[in-house]
């Protein structure tokens, strides 16, 4: 809550990444999106308890998600392109 935003956003990013390279099957795209805007809305409730003079506007923080936080891709094949080995 304390580190620079620059901090925050490398270490949201790493965290989103690490969700994608695990998560990102065929056909969960929805719920690897679902899970990359609900960090992206606790990240900005964090920046916005941060001080009681300013306000971080939603408009701000989709700067930042677009910045520090990868799109969604699927980072594995198919199950019967993976398993449709001939030996």
């Amino acid at each position: 809550m304390h580190d620079s935003v620059l901090k925050m956003g490398v270490y949201v990013r790493s965290v989103i990444l690490g969700h994608m390279r695990y998560y990102a099957v065929p056909m969960s795209a929805v719920s690897v999106s679902d899970f990359r805007m609900a960090v992206g809305r606790i990240w900005w409730r964090v920046l916005r308890r941060r001080s009681q003079k300013t306000h971080v506007s939603w408009a701000q923080m989709e700067r930042r998600v677009a910045r520090w936080v990868p799109q969604t891709r699927v980072c594995h094949p198919y199950p019967w392109q993976r398993f449709g080995v001939i030996t």
